[in-house]
């Protein structure tokens, strides 16, 4: 039988001591690992080599996390990041969920729970890609706006706005259940599964940043309502 391929995590991380911890823990728990103190050379190697997952510090020299996560993002869009890093203030998680990562560890932490968390968004990734293939071709029609879920684009007459990929299954997770109210904790746990630090502020910052791309203020065939302390509701006009 074929054995499978490890899975590659790709650690920048500054600390030399903690990243020898990170390092021989994962592979001990047989992943591959390749790790770098600084974003520069972890850049040049990802180019090289590629990887399955990323843990990025935030603070690094020469180039930051959030320089990183873009850089890789623009080569491997759907590439999972997770920030561990010891900015563990509401503003700076908000700020790491609104750049893009899949989810946000402040230091010190456990081992074992980062684990539980890398492996968490591997398993979501991997029913993202599922999915992806299983709704290639779905667009949803919104009043007199089309959402391309594949795509991640909004068109209405001959304009287009984009979508991240989360807002992107926020708004098919809604558009399932348009016209009814969707409770927060239900939101989250389907497009975050069980990450608090997505369960706060992150959520009405990704609502209020895709109401002002879907409604029209002079005919508001599609709106997002927020029923204060329970949920959201995608009203569409038919």
């Amino acid at each position: 039988m074929k054995k499978n391929k490890k899975t590659r995590i790709m650690l920048v991380e500054k600390s030399q001591n903690l990243r020898s911890v990170l390092k021989n823990y994962f592979e001990m728990m047989n992943y591959e690992v390749m790790d770098f103190a600084d974003g520069e050379s972890a850049i040049k190697a990802y180019k090289k080599r590629g990887c399955d997952i990323c843990l990025l510090d935030i603070g690094l020299p020469k180039k930051d996390g959030y320089t990183i996560m873009n850089e890789i993002h623009n080569i491997t869009p759907e590439l999972p990041v997770i920030f561990v890093t010891a900015r563990d203030s509401k503003e700076d998680r908000i700020k790491g969920f609104r750049a893009g990562c899949d989810d946000y560890v402040t230091k010190p932490f456990s081992t074992e729970e980062l684990l539980l968390r890398l492996e968490a968004v591997l398993r979501r990734c991997e029913t993202h890609k599922k999915r992806e293939i299983l709704n290639k071709e779905i667009i949803f029609q919104m009043g007199d706006q089309i959402f391309n879920f594949h795509e991640q684009k909004l068109i209405k007459g001959d304009k287009e706005s984009f979508l991240t990929r989360k807002e992107a299954e926020l708004l098919k997770f809604l558009y399932e259940h348009k016209n009814k109210l969707v409770p927060r904790e239900v939101i989250t746990k389907e497009i975050w599964g069980d990450s608090k630090a997505a369960r706060g502020r992150s959520l009405d910052v990704f609502i209020s940043k895709m109401r002002r791309q879907i409604t029209d203020e002079h005919e508001p065939k599609v709106e997002i309502i927020n029923v204060h302390g329970s949920g959201y509701l995608l009203k569409i006009m038919e």
